[in-house]
């Protein structure tokens, strides 16, 4: 039998960074009764689990046991019955236990699966009710790493340090009972040689784990160094500067010195089993001298096989004591993964459901702000003392240099954000008040980066009404003046559009986005920004799918370019998160504020590339003749030049 103890080389991943022990966590009562209140829905299969463990580390003991009988009674004693008898019952004994530590296996990734099962839906649940600022000051790495590699350590610790903590000290409390029977003395000394056994396991792990960071971080080097000089910018950036030679001489330093730690750390693993051997030698050869000495001087009833047993229990021992010794670093570990998950779950939602909601038997879209201050830092005010009213059927549009609070307006309508003033109302109820559902499901928005399902059109489109049959995905695909496209592509409504829409245009995405408000049917229609990034073909295009909606629904229009907002029967300017002008088109444009520097800057560039004949009714509003009243001519004759 090997005296090689169980749990050689594992003291790499014994050993704490120095950003572990700092941000270790407090472990107090509450926090391990919220750990194990998971355990709490699956108490019978961790009560039947733990029974598994218990049993099937009594068995496992027993060959060991059975051992010193087959030397002292069936070899020494010269019975071959009795020899059989013990070899099939030692057999016997180990095929349970391992049948056994099958059962305990699967109960205990049953029960870590089922867990984790548990907590990343209650996980995805409680995220989905976390507020627009949620989602925009946290990484959303990081986000995605709480509901995946997070969760998935939570499995690993089920499965690896409870179990392991449970058998660790069962096996090491069956050893001990089995070798005092057999021999106090024996058992005392095996007890004060274990401990020194770990001193070189814990040095050689600490050097090792030490080498292990060091190569990790080189790792990481040469992996930066080939992301950024093999990627298609990088080495186009590279030739250009002519820096091959030298990110060569980066590239050949960093992967020298990635094998200068590889042979150390090597190295380093052979020296400690070197140690380890010798010193695991040691117990073993100690446990042979004293029981010699108590047989022949003591005239001890010792046997053989006693010795034989005890030595080989001694061995059993080592690799849980070693474990058991560094079971608080996984501890620590285990308890930091709990915490990171349980700081998500206590972040309170900001935008909540009402506890008596209001749902409204009809509505009409009207939109009223009262004094609307908001800010998302107490240090930054972005709207100060908005007012305004939509009401039913109308359409407003909101135009203003960039960062002057436009899109904040319209996020404060569904509620992606609470007003920290003033209240806003939706169809004559503050929106607070209303139910959080029924109030996005009479809203729809058409935003200028458009999100796309990396699926079908008909999966895209049905997100928004999943009943929806194909004569009214033909419909709002019509009336989003995408219809001919649609019908142009061999796989019709079951074309996949790729990631995030990658396979199609900017406009062929946002006239999909269109067609999928209109499924949705809401009672507010809102186009924030949606023409700004595309070109005079497709703004003409979705322009043109755009009028009719704001002819018919209530309506309201976020746009750089005036050109889109001429429609608008009330336009509001925005500046520094103030309403500094509002009225049409027409009135604004001669008022000499920021509406006409707006307009003169995108306008008066089209004129200088286009003039128009001296003494027509566009060249008076080009030399912005105090006359003009009618915006249209100039829209008119200038064309795509203007909108360009």
């Amino acid at each position: 039998m090997s005296n090689r103890p169980a749990g050689m080389g594992r003291g790499m991943r014994d050993f704490m960074t120095a950003e572990e022990k700092a941000n270790a966590p407090k472990v107090t009562k509450e926090l391990l009764i919220r750990v194990f209140s998971w355990l709490t829905p699956y108490w019978k299969q961790f009560a039947l689990t733990l029974f598994c463990i218990i049993i099937s580390t009594v068995l496992s003991i027993l060959p060991t046991v059975l051992t010193g009988k087959i030397i002292d009674e069936g070899l020494i004693g010269r019975d071959l019955n009795r020899l059989i008898f013990l070899i099939v019952l030692s057999l016997l004994v180990t095929f349970a236990s391992n049948l056994i530590g099958v059962a305990e296996s699967y109960l205990n990734s049953w029960i870590a699966q089922h867990i984790t099962y548990d907590m990343r839906n209650q996980m995805f649940r409680h995220l989905q009710t976390m507020s627009q600022r949620f989602f925009t000051s946290n990484n959303q790495g990081d986000i995605v790493t709480r509901m995946t590699s997070d969760i998935d350590g939570v499995r690993s610790i089920i499965t690896n340090t409870f179990s392991s903590i449970l058998s660790n000290v069962i096996t090491l409390v069956v050893a001990l009972i089995a070798m005092y029977q057999r021999n106090w003395v024996l058992a005392t000394i095996g007890i004060v040689i274990v401990p020194l056994f770990t001193i070189p396991t814990r040095s050689a792990g600490k050097t090792r784990w030490s080498l292990t960071r060091e190569a990790q971080a080189c790792n990481d080097e040469i992996n930066g160094i080939l992301n950024e000089t093999l990627s298609v910018s990088g080495q186009t950036l590279v030739k250009l500067f002519c820096k091959e030679e030298e990110e060569y001489k980066k590239y050949e330093a960093a992967n020298r010195k990635m094998i200068e730690l590889n042979i150390r750390e090597s190295m380093a693993g052979r020296w400690f089993r070197v140690v380890l051997s010798t010193v695991a030698s040691v117990g073993p050869m100690l446990l042979y001298l004293v029981g010699g000495i108590l047989m022949m001087k003591y005239n001890s009833n010792l046997t053989v096989g006693d010795i034989t047993v005890l030595v080989s229990l001694l061995s059993r021992m080592y690799g849980p004591v070693n474990q058991l010794l560094n079971i608080e670093v996984e501890w620590i570990r285990s308890m930091a993964l709990f915490t990171r998950i349980f700081d998500y779950f206590d972040m309170e939602p900001e935008i909540k459901n009402p506890d008596n909601p209001i749902i409204p038997s009809s509505c009409t879209g009207s939109v009223r702000f009262e004094h609307v201050k908001f800010w998302y830092e107490s240090s930054r005010t972005i709207l100060k003392d908005i007012s305004f009213e939509l009401k039913e059927g109308n359409s407003v549009a909101i135009v203003g240099p960039s960062g002057s609070g436009k899109s904040t307006m319209i996020n404060l309508i569904p509620r992606l954000y609470d007003v920290v003033d003033g209240a806003v109302y939706f169809d004559g109820h503050d929106v607070r008040t209303l139910d959080l559902s029924w109030l996005r499901g009479q809203i729809g928005v058409v935003t200028q980066d458009t999100y796309l399902f990396n699926g079908t059109i008909r999966d895209n489109l049905l997100y928004a009404k999943p009943d929806a049959s194909e004569a009214d995905l033909v419909e709002a695909c019509r009336k989003a003046n995408i219809l001919d496209f649609i019908e142009k592509q061999e796989e019709g409504f079951d074309t996949i559009v790729g990631n995030r829409g990658l396979k199609l245009s900017g406009g062929e995405k946002q006239r999909i986005s269109i067609a999928r408000i209109l499924l949705k049917n809401p009672s507010l229609l809102i186009f924030d920004e949606a023409t700004s990034a595309l070109d005079s073909i497709s703004e003409q295009k979705i322009q043109d799918a755009i009028d009719p909606l704001i002819e018919s629904r209530t309506s309201i229009l976020i746009a750089h370019r005036l050109s889109t907002i001429l429609a608008a029967d009330e336009i509001l300017v925005v500046k520094d998160g103030e309403i500094v002008e509002r009225g049409q088109h027409a009135d604004l444009v001669q008022q000499g504020g920021v509406y006409t520097e707006l307009y003169e800057t995108q306008f008066g560039k089209a004129a200088e590339l286009n003039p128009v004949p001296e003494g027509s009714e566009a060249g008076k509003v080009a030399g912005w003749n105090a006359s003009y009243t009618e915006g249209e001519d100039l829209i008119e004759y200038y064309g795509d030049a203007i909108k360009d």
